[in-house]
């Protein structure tokens, strides 16, 4: 075991996932998968295009069927739990196209993600409480968009939008948030802000991220997990993942260059 994985073990698991498989029309999307993320971690899963790095967190919160093996979250077993289960419980889940309300103002959005919320027009109708409204405010603050909260979501850029849709995710209360490609389509200077927020998030809560831009792995990587063909081919740290002659062979060298 390596020294990440050493002091990852020491941590309070909030998630752990045992020999998971998957398996679609016969075709093995994941091959038997062990993940752990500790309080308060954040844990990066990398590895080329169809890895089985989005399947591993759909299995995670039911939105695609585990043929075999077991999730555990505060070790409870939730293994094919519905999405709608899964996120009451405290998985919050972000996808990699903004999911928001573009003619709503960005307050507005985060208002319908409070947890409690029930429909549309119901929560923006509600009266609006000093609890929420401060909750709301404390979201805006931790994405950065505090001064853009009165700002329809349709005038945002694509990075700004990518924000408002992690407020949302946050303003649930999860206790672990899993970001799927959190700066797809990002400028430079919007990628390195969101590497700010997650860091920050992880503060109050346990995050998973999948990501291609090295870089920004560096960033914000406490610990990196590499998924290869539907299987976990090493995890550590960044220096341990970077200097791995595996790792080199199939995601950092050949298949990055082949991809280009």
């Amino acid at each position: 075991m390596s020294e990440t994985s050493r002091v990852a073990s020491d941590r309070q698991s909030v998630l752990s996932v045992k020999d998971l498989k998957v398996v679609f029309s016969g075709f093995k999307a994941l091959k038997g998968v062990d993940l752990e993320v500790g309080e308060n971690e954040i844990v990066t899963i990398i590895g080329p295009n169809g890895a089985g790095k989005s399947t591993l967190l759909d299995a995670i919160v039911g939105k695609s069927p585990v043929a075999s093996g077991h999730v555990y979250y505060h070790g409870k077993d939730i293994t094919n739990q519905s999405p709608y289960e899964v996120a009451r419980m405290g998985i919050g889940r972000k996808f990699q196209n903004p999911n928001v309300y573009n003619d709503l103002t960005v307050f507005d959005n985060i208002l319908l993600a409070l947890k409690g919320a029930h429909g549309v027009f119901a929560s923006i109708k509600s009266k609006l409480t000093a609890g929420k409204r401060d909750k709301i405010i404390s979201v805006l603050d931790r994405v950065g968009l505090l001064e853009k909260g009165y700002s329809k979501v349709s005038s945002l850029s694509h990075g700004q939008k990518q924000w408002v849709e992690i407020g949302m995710v946050i303003a649930q209360d999860p206790t672990l948030v899993l970001l799927d490609e959190p700066t797809a389509g990002m400028t430079p200077d919007e990628t390195h802000l969101t590497g700010e927020i997650i860091k920050t998030i992880s503060q109050n809560h346990s995050v998973v991220v999948i990501e291609h831009d090295m870089e920004f792995v560096k960033q914000i990587a406490q610990r990196i997990v590499v998924l290869h063909q539907g299987e976990k081919l090493t995890e550590g740290s960044v220096n341990e993942v970077q200097s791995n002659p595996k790792v080199i062979e199939v995601y950092l060298g050949r298949e990055q260059i082949d991809a280009a």
